[in-house]
């Protein structure tokens, strides 16, 4: 895989720990901007919003920009709004700094998978798009658990001005690693806006992209309120949110890694595996929360199977926006929003039944049931072969 393929890993690194921290940051955020955990929750609804929206606006904008200034432009952005949000004690100004930075990230993660895809021969768009979504897996496994970590120490602001500070490093790897004309030698010639837009009327592709932002949606909806599971229904001091995010960080990198070596080629097989064994996983989850060792190895499990399928799905979408080549990592980038936006939500709901902190966990299961109730009759057009693709 090429160097500048890595230098946009380490820059969603940075992004994928602000997106995923706030799920062991949503307690404390909660009682020093004053509001409820469940309130606090809309904030990682909120950044998702700002994606779903941001996506297809900006890469649309950001089309024929040259691709690196358009990448260090986002990047600087995000740095800053993080600034903006450390230093409020206004909840709604800390909404407001969520969205912009998931305008940013937005801007910056559709160009970036485009980028990806450019990088590598037609037929290794996965491979590609492993090493990338492993800057966010890497997220998870150590810049989340250690944002929680240092937010436990030092309170939740000094994890936004980490964030800021982590998009310095990566900002000069894309100044000194991405060439500058890369964008303008390639738009040159290609499709029109309205072209790659007309894109979205073919029904394989809003299949996939329906199906990713369900797994995803299932994803979120757990994710973000694992803390709770880990000090209310495990019973577990505050320190042990880390691990366990840890844990799910470790199997989401595992399951990205495997389904990137196999959903160029066998998608099938990662989606007729991993979607059954993800349906078991929640709901055995729920029922076990309270026993630790069966909850820190099912969150393993768990962050895998989510990954594998859900980074399989995304893969899906690249291949069937083919003919968008500018606008196919926005349409990727607001499948997965779409998820992580709902889910949260839907999750929010549960937590004020009787369910408590384990609803969560029965929402995700109950949106892996509808991803595979509506892919298992179109099982073969969401699998279908990588060959036949990249004909079309």
């Amino acid at each position: 895989m090429p160097l500048p393929l890595y230098l946009l890993a380490m820059a969603v690194f940075a992004m994928g720990t602000s997106e995923f921290m706030l799920a062991g940051l949503l307690p404390d955020i909660a009682s020093d901007v004053d509001v409820t955990v469940a309130a606090a929750g809309v904030l990682t609804s909120a950044f998702a919003i700002g994606m779903i929206v941001g996506a297809p606006l900006v890469a649309a904008l950001a089309r024929n920009w040259p691709r690196r200034s358009s990448l260090l432009g986002f990047i600087l952005a995000f740095a800053a709004a993080h600034a903006v949000g450390a230093v409020t004690t206004s909840f709604p100004v800390l909404f407001a700094t969520r969205v912009v930075a998931a305008l940013a990230n937005a801007g910056f993660l559709a160009v970036a998978l485009t980028a990806a895809a450019a990088l590598v021969s037609p037929d290794k768009k996965g491979r590609a798009l492993a090493v990338l979504l492993s800057g966010t897996t890497v997220a998870t496994i150590a810049g989340v658990p250690g944002g929680s970590v240092l937010g436990t120490l030092l309170g939740w602001r000094a994890t936004f001005w980490a964030v800021a500070a982590l998009c310095l490093p990566a900002a000069l790897g894309i100044l000194k690693g991405i060439p500058a004309e890369r964008v303008k030698e390639e738009a040159t010639g290609g499709p029109a806006l309205r072209a790659e837009l007309a894109q979205l009327t073919r029904r394989r592709l809003i299949l996939v992209m329906l199906l990713g932002a369900l797994v995803n949606a299932a994803t979120f909806a757990s994710f973000t309120f694992l803390a709770l599971v880990v000090t209310g229904s495990a019973g577990l001091s505050e320190l042990w949110i880390s691990v366990v995010l840890v844990l799910f960080g470790a199997g989401s990198f595992v399951g990205v890694t495997v389904a990137g070596r196999l959903s160029d080629q066998r998608p099938g097989l990662v989606i007729a595996v991993g979607g059954p064994l993800l349906l078991i996983g929640w709901p055995a989850l729920a029922v076990l929360a309270n026993e630790p060792v069966a909850l820190f190895t099912l969150v393993f499990v768990q962050g895998a199977l989510s990954f594998a399928l859900g980074s399989t799905l995304i893969t899906r979408v690249l291949y069937e926006a083919a003919g968008a080549p500018t606008m196919a990592g926005s349409y990727a980038t607001a499948a997965l929003n779409v998820g992580a936006a709902v889910g949260p939500l839907i999750a929010a709901t549960t937590l004020s039944t009787g369910l408590g902190n384990l609803g969560p966990l029965w929402a995700s299961g109950l949106l892996v049931a509808i991803t595979l109730l509506i892919a298992f009759p179109l099982r073969t057009a969401v699998a279908a072969s990588r060959s036949t693709e990249v004909l079309q």
